[in-house]
């Protein structure tokens, strides 16, 4: 059961999501960005929301799938989360959900 923020709390007044506070982007544009055709920027950004949002909030703007889609490209983007996100994909794969 997910639990993802609720819309009013994911973003300050001015339209600036919890999780990209250390850039001047607004949820439009964050969602415009993962839109891109570009592998490698789509990567980046997939990766600053795993490493920045709740988990929750990361599954309402890409699915488990894309994600292991894009691993190889995403995991340098990862940081210190990085061993988090591949324990919970090994795990999820372990019992066939992904």
């Amino acid at each position: 059961m997910l639990g993802p923020t609720p819309a009013e709390r994911l973003v300050d007044q001015e339209g600036h999501p919890y999780f990209l506070w250390d850039c001047h982007m607004t949820l439009e544009e964050f969602r415009e960005g993962l839109r891109t055709t570009d592998p490698e920027a789509r990567a980046y950004l997939v990766g600053k929301l795993m490493r920045q949002a709740k988990p929750d909030d990361v599954f309402s703007f890409v699915s488990p799938r894309e994600i292991r889609g894009f691993w190889p490209l995403l995991e340098r983007y990862l940081g210190k989360t990085r061993d988090f996100w591949a324990w919970l994909f090994e795990s999820w794969e372990a019992l066939g959900h992904v």
